[in-house]
């Protein structure tokens, strides 16, 4: 697995994860409203690479991957996972965190956040938070396992729909 930050012309795979992950994860969301939210939450504008404390990541995973046809292969690396953190003051903002459905439990997310809050370093954060959907226990179990705590609740609003968050805190 190789890890790396990430290039403009990875949107469209980390869109694809986001997607496929959302799909999988999400169930008390209609298809609908899961594709019109991953198309206006995952782009290029969403994420901008430069923007000042900025961390977008992607895990690649080596090899050859099926393409859109059955019958052909690439041997192009593979973006399978994806996190986006944004630093301020003294605390990150984990944003997004996404391994495709897939690769899940494969210690791909482990890895990501690790070599996010090795990059985050950089901007002497005393802790990091994160944000998801309060139903996703998935979630609460992965951040839970990293030594993050729950410590605030807040909700969002999708498609007219308020849906309960959990807020996640790892002090440094």
């Amino acid at each position: 697995m190789d890890i790396r930050p990430a290039k403009p012309d990875d949107f469209e795979a980390i869109e694809a994860v986001a997607r496929a992950t959302w799909h999988d994860t999400y169930d008390d969301l209609e298809a609908d409203v899961i594709d019109e939210t991953v198309d206006d939450w995952y782009t290029d504008d969403s994420m901008p690479l430069e923007a000042p404390g900025t961390v977008v990541l992607v895990a690649e995973r080596a090899g050859p991957r099926s393409t859109s046809s059955r019958t052909e292969s690439s041997e192009d690396d593979e973006i399978v996972a994806f996190t986006h953190a944004v630093a301020q003051g003294d605390a990150a903002d984990v944003l997004r965190m996404y391994v495709h459905p897939d690769y899940q439990g494969d210690g791909i997310g482990t890895e990501l956040h690790e070599r996010l809050l090795a990059e985050l370093e950089a901007y002497d954060i005393e802790r990091v938070r994160s944000i998801d959907f309060a139903f996703n226990d998935a979630s609460r179990r992965f951040y839970e396992g990293l030594g993050f705590e729950q410590t605030d609740t807040g909700e969002v609003v999708i498609d007219g729909e308020s849906y309960d968050e959990a807020m996640y805190t790892l002090e440094l």
